[in-house]
């Protein structure tokens, strides 16, 4: 399977996003007036008429203050924005819709205004109909991660009220029947067992960067039974998912001794986060390291040279390319119990997130962000904010 997450390199001077403005958004919403078609919710409603009427203020903040307001369960309007896709293709299927039906929430889901959003390869592979066999009916309305406000909440749910700031990857297996409905919308339905209370020290921009590129860094390390004292190997150190595995290795799993590899400018940044030793591809091949590892977990698709740089018994976790014994790939499962269980670390600021300097893009902007995307050059996450 392709890597879901690009093994992009972060910008040390840049690395961590700072909201332009102290100031948290304004929501406006659209009163919409039509006659909606019977069909299912997650469908695209092609036609419909509209007035404005006076914007209905939602207050979110964007800091770390809690939300003080937020759209409650009677002011949620039927219809909104969204992107969408109709057909598989490049970026020109990508059309922003203005009449979509805001999906109904299900008995265990809550119903998010949405915020943040991030974009993520899978998301531009399933576009391009990479995984037509196990996709869901087109159209469809991109995005995985998401951060926003809970408006919403279904008959079932036990843990989250409205106005909760949450966030988490919407979809719960990634490629096997993935959401119709995803989060580049202004309101998105999700399980309660998918999400997690934002870190309070994060901006929704922040935590919407997080949940794809973490859960697959730690359900990474776990599958290859990374533990205290162990040591480990990162392939593209410095890339969305790499950058996650150094810290968290270091901070979460308590690695005995960590080595990355990156090109020559990002060496300091490796150590930054944590790396003991930072290795340059460019002018060594980590293979022939005397010192072997008890995991080389490889983000770049160099299997066949990871596996000698193993110990005996040890494991290597494969997010690309071919998979050479005892390499082994996965597809991520989304869980909210993770990012709950680093949510900690998050806050304590031990483990940071990491934006492209270039974002966030504008809501009207997504073309232009998933262009930006496939070009390989992103140094982050590449985020959408704010979804009005």
């Amino acid at each position: 399977m392709e890597a879901l997450l690009c093994s992009t390199t972060f910008s040390l001077k840049r690395a961590l996003y700072s909201p332009p403005s102290n100031q948290p958004p304004q929501f406006f919403l659209t009163k919409i007036s039509l006659n909606r078609s019977k069909k299912s919710s997650h469908r695209v409603q092609k036609k419909a008429s509209f007035s404005h009427n006076l914007p209905l203020r939602i207050s979110a903040s964007a800091q770390t203050a809690p939300s003080t307001e937020a759209s409650t369960s009677s002011s949620v309007p039927s219809e909104m924005k969204a992107w969408s896709y109709s057909e598989y293709g490049g970026v020109d299927v990508l059309k922003l819709e203005s009449n979509v039906a805001v999906p109904e929430v299900k008995e265990d889901q809550v119903l998010i205004k949405v915020v943040a959003a991030a974009l993520n390869p899978v998301d531009f592979k399933r576009r391009l109909g990479k995984f037509q066999a196990t996709d869901s009916p087109l159209p469809t309305v991109p995005g995985y991660d998401v951060s926003g406000i809970v408006v919403k909440v279904g008959s079932q749910v036990k843990g989250l009220k409205e106005g909760d700031e949450v966030y988490g990857d919407i979809h719960e297996k990634t490629l096997d029947g993935p959401k119709q409905f995803g989060s580049l919308a202004e309101y998105t339905a999700v399980e309660e067992k998918l999400l997690a209370l934002k870190p309070k020290n994060l901006d929704f921009a922040q935590a919407a960067g997080l949940p794809l590129a973490i859960e697959t860094a730690y359900e990474g390390l776990e599958r290859a039974g990374f533990s205290s004292g162990k040591s480990i190997l990162i392939l593209g150190g410095a890339g969305g998912v790499g950058s996650l595995v150094i810290q968290l290795a270091k901070h979460v799993f308590g690695a005995s001794k960590i080595a990355a590899t990156a090109s020559t400018p990002k060496l300091d940044f490796l150590k930054s986060l944590g790396a003991d030793l930072a290795i340059d591809y460019t002018k060594e091949n980590f293979e022939d390291l005397p010192e072997k590892f008890d995991v080389v977990y490889d983000s770049v698709g160099q299997c066949d040279r990871a596996v000698k740089a193993v110990k005996e018994g040890g494991s290597v976790v494969v997010l690309t390319g071919a998979v050479t014994p005892p390499g082994f790939r996965f597809v991520v499962t989304s869980n909210g119990e993770i990012l709950k269980k680093l949510n900690p670390f998050l806050e304590s600021g031990k483990v940071k997130p990491l934006i492209d300097p270039k974002g966030p893009f504008p809501f009207d902007q997504v073309k232009e962000a998933f262009s930006y995307l496939e070009t390989g050059r992103a140094t982050g996450k590449v985020v959408i904010y704010p979804i009005p």
